[in-house]
């Protein structure tokens, strides 16, 4: 029996589109005159990843980073009702209900009656958690590790924590950067499940499995059940 880690956000349900949606709403708004949509994008892009550093992953981070992103570029000072509407834009998000990917309680139940499952995913632990609660999949999974980065160093402590086999145990996600890469890193197969709308910052080449281990790429989640 091996076991899967399996990532949440984007690999099990959408995610990245509501924020996508939030960002095309904030642009819209700021209505610059100078700055192109394209360019406006990249500059929130790098005041997100500013924001990571002292805020982490969410929408306490997004919300920081839309408002830091007007203040550099709009001439207007940001005005507490200002304050106020950009940060709505970012608490929309946190409205939505959970919509999971095609084929995924299903796919889960299928491998849960064969491996064991731990959902590990990043971000701010209430609102990963309150995700898992809300999506109704939760008892699909033998664990869930909320964590704040997907480095090697953190795959390393979820394998000592759960006395995981490197050889029998694999990471599944959308994630080049956070779910694959890292994970071969710390000596495990990974399964790469690509999807269209991954986060920007996200992005990253896929590493090449190393020697002894194991890299697969699907095009679906449920294709999980062709290799497991």
């Amino acid at each position: 029996m091996s076991t899967l880690l399996i990532d949440a956000d984007d690999t099990l349900w959408e995610n990245n589109i509501y924020f996508e949606r939030a960002i095309a709403r904030f642009i819209s708004f700021l209505n610059h005159h100078e700055f192109s949509p394209g360019q406006v994008r990249e500059v929130l892009n790098d005041v997100e990843r500013e924001c990571i550093v002292t805020h982490g992953y969410g929408l306490h981070s997004f919300a920081h980073a839309l408002v830091r992103t007007f203040e550099r570029l709009s001439v207007a000072p940001v005005t507490p009702e200002l304050h106020a509407q950009i940060h709505s834009f970012a608490h929309t998000i946190a409205d939505h209900s959970i919509e999971t990917l095609p084929d995924v309680p299903e796919t889960l139940q299928y491998l849960s009656e064969r491996h064991r499952l731990i959902l590990m995913t990043k971000g701010a632990f209430l609102e990963q958690t309150g995700k898992v609660e809300r999506s109704g999949l939760k008892n699909y999974f033998a664990a869930v590790e909320v964590v704040a980065e997907k480095d090697p160093a953190t795959y390393a402590r979820v394998i000592e924590k759960y006395e995981l086999a490197h050889n029998a145990t694999w990471m599944v996600g959308n994630s080049p950067k956070s779910d694959i890469n890292p994970a071969l890193a710390a000596g495990l197969h990974a399964v790469f499940v690509p999807h269209g709308d991954t986060w920007i910052l996200e992005h990253e080449e896929l590493n090449p499995a190393p020697p002894g281990q194991k890299l697969l790429i699907v095009g679906r989640f449920a294709e999980l059940r062709d290799h497991f």
